[in-house]
């Protein structure tokens, strides 16, 4: 049991992410004082949101660079001035497509970032507790490991046992990182950890910033690149302010601890096809059908999915436990038709989706 001083800073590691935003924000909007890493504070594109929240908490928000690959950058921002109870580390790069070298784009800097922030915490006296973004990808790599579980239904209790660096880079990054922060924070008795497990994240972002995952899904939804169809895949689905409220509650609830599985609802992508033709009926050109899984293996290539990936993906469904993510955070959901429109909203007000019906 910790209890953490609020009157103390909080650093948020990868404040400029899309996550850590949020957590941002609702630190702020509480009242506490943050410290939140970043690669540059120059890099207006990146952190002017940042700067707005700054202007909008005097004195509440401090910038602090850090690099996840070099050791020992992180400590400042850990130690500076009698020192941080709360660490949450948020940071760790985030994309599917385009990866050409799983261990240095993923592997890395999730691993030695993970690495770097717990062994400086580890010479920081004043730290108490960690909260870790991990992911349920960490839980699991294919749907097809909920083959062995009873009903399919994924826990905290699992562990993902399949990925590698050649299949499901992302998944293995995020599992060899949860893993190694367990085992540092075995090692010690100073600060407790505990894990936020969210499923894929959506809504709106505080940034400017087009260049997320969660964009060129919502973005493929409603611009036509699955008008003839989606693969028959189940994904579980939560809002980012739900996964930052999360991660507030996790490091001010005192009895809090271990992992969480933080997921709304599981879905297929007709689904959620669905639930975007409810709210705009004809305006947008969803998809209407799942494609075959014979056809998925002829056209999945082109949209970077592998035939292993289909194969233990597509046509398999599953379901998330979000059950102990709200007892022992006490946290609630919000509807993800709601996260969907207001995601939706914002592309449109960016003028980056189709704004003309179908």
């Amino acid at each position: 049991m910790k209890e953490i001083d609020r009157s103390k800073p909080v650093l948020v590691t990868g404040g400029a992410g899309y996550i850590a935003s949020w957590v941002i924000q609702y630190l702020l909007e509480e009242g506490i004082s943050v410290r939140a890493t970043v690669r540059s504070k120059t890099d207006s594109k990146k952190i002017s949101h940042l700067q707005k929240l700054s202007d909008r908490f005097p004195g509440k928000l401090e910038l602090f660079e850090a690099d996840l690959l070099k050791e020992g950058s992180f400590q400042n921002a850990i130690q500076d001035r009698g020192g941080v109870e709360l660490i949450i580390h948020t940071a760790s790069p985030f994309f599917i497509d385009g990866v050409k070298n799983a261990q240095k784009e993923l592997v890395d800097p999730a691993l030695q970032g993970t690495t770097n922030v717990l062994n400086s915490a580890n010479k920081s006296p004043s730290v108490k507790r960690i909260v870790l973004t991990s992911s349920v990808a960490a839980v699991f790599g294919d749907n097809v490991d909920s083959e062995s579980v009873p009903g399919r239904l994924m826990t905290e209790e699992h562990w993902n046992t399949t990925s590698s660096l050649t299949h499901q880079p992302y998944p293995y990054s995020k599992t060899v990182a949860e893993r190694e922060a367990w085992k540092i924070a075995q090692s010690q008795n100073q600060w407790d950890l505990l894990t936020i497990n969210p499923s894929f994240v959506m809504g709106p972002s505080l940034s400017e910033r087009a260049d997320g995952t969660s964009v060129n899904f919502m973005q493929s939804m409603v611009n036509g690149k699955f008008a003839s169809g989606v693969p028959d895949m189940m994904i579980g689905f939560v809002d980012v302010r739900d996964v930052a409220r999360a991660h507030v509650l996790a490091g001010f609830t005192p009895n809090a601890k271990g992992r969480h599985i933080v997921s709304a609802e599981t879905l297929t992508f007709l689904d959620a096809a669905k639930v975007i033709r409810e709210k705009y009926g004809k305006r947008f050109p969803t998809p209407k059908s799942a494609l075959p899984k014979f056809l998925t293996y002829l056209i999945g290539p082109f949209f970077g999915l592998s035939w292993p990936y289909i194969s233990r993906n597509v046509g398999v469904s599953f379901q998330l436990d979000n059950s102990y993510s709200k007892k022992d955070l006490g946290l609630s959901y919000r509807p993800i038709s709601e996260t969907f429109v207001e995601h939706i909203q914002q592309l449109i007000s960016a003028k980056m989706v189709p704004e003309k019906k179908v």
